[in-house]
């Protein structure tokens, strides 16, 4: 498992090369704005009463990091649910208090 950490961690900065760049600016805006959250998957969710436009962009969000995921667990023969959480417990760790995440229980809450 520990293998996986740097792949991920590698894998999630490049979310930030400059292709992806509006959808990651857009995804910081919607975090800061408390309308979408980090997941233990490794993944975002709209939190209830955003707006469709941040149900769209964690969409989008999530697809990016699915298929780097699945790069991952590929490249080190493992599965794709371990990958995503050891993204989601770095990505919840790295959240700024005052942002949502979700819980294992499904629960949001501010950090």
């Amino acid at each position: 498992m520990k293998r996986l950490i740097a792949p991920v961690l590698i894998a999630l900065s490049l979310a930030g090369a400059p292709a992806l760049a509006p959808a990651q600016d857009a995804l910081s805006a919607a975090k800061a704005a408390g309308q979408i959250g980090e997941r233990p998957d490794g993944l975002v969710g709209a939190v209830p009463g955003a707006p469709a436009a941040a149900q769209s962009l964690a969409a989008e969000i999530n697809g990016q990091r699915l298929a780097r995921y699945r790069d991952i667990a590929q490249t080190n023969g493992t599965a794709l649910d371990k990958v995503q959480a050891v993204a989601g417990k770095q990505l919840i760790d790295l959240t700024p208090p005052g942002q949502f995440v979700m819980t294992p229980a499904g629960q949001w809450q501010r950090k």
